[in-house]
């Protein structure tokens, strides 16, 4: 028997794996007793903000946010506001004026002010990152603990993309300071419907 047969011999007889039990998940990740007030003190340590409304008021609320703006792109049947159809565009080029976008999240999550944006309706995944402004709106039921039960939702089955955004565009490596909308979404609120 050669040296290097030897070596693995001895390696094929003290590799040995024991079966152990895998810990339970259940109950795993923190849960909040109100989960709205922890996603909105968590959006505003990013710099967005975060409202309950009835979905009635939606469009009233977003001219009282924004009462200047011209140029609103938005799929979210519950606004009528949009004023620009950035589907209709082939260029994502042409988005580059849009003032305000109102957008669909299919669930936000308490723990990090996070919201996932997989709108299959909107044609430009860019449209998140460059409108001047950013109005996510989410039904209220569809706030989350963790991202443990976040991950458990997110499904990949047909090919498309998918973000995780918290707040509006911001950085903090320049001398540790926080700088919003430095390359995105200068503001961004959260509107929970119900």
């Amino acid at each position: 028997m050669t040296s290097k047969e030897q070596i693995l011999s001895q390696i094929r007889q003290n590799n040995v794996v024991n079966d152990a039990t895998l810990p339970s998940y259940d109950n795993f990740g923190i849960t909040f007793d109100d989960k709205f007030s922890m996603f909105s003190k968590m959006l505003e340590n990013v710099g967005g903000k975060a409202l309950d409304i009835k979905k009635e008021e939606l469009d009233e609320t977003i001219k009282k946010l924004y009462p200047e703006v011209k140029i609103v792109a938005t799929n979210v049947k519950e606004c009528s506001l949009g004023t620009f159809d950035s589907n209709a565009q082939d260029d994502i080029h042409n988005l580059k004026d849009i003032e305000l976008c109102v957008v669909n999240g299919n669930f936000a999550v308490a723990e990090n002010g996070a919201v996932w944006l997989k709108n299959e309706e909107n044609r430009h995944r860019g449209l998140y990152f460059i409108s001047e402004n950013i109005v996510i709106v989410v039904k209220k039921e569809d706030i989350l603990n963790n991202m443990h039960e976040a991950y458990e939702k997110i499904s990949f089955d047909k090919a498309g993309y998918g973000v995780f955004v918290s707040g509006p565009s911001k950085t903090a490596d320049i001398e540790q300071s926080l700088v919003i909308g430095a390359h995105g979404p200068k503001s961004g609120y959260v509107i929970f419907i119900s």
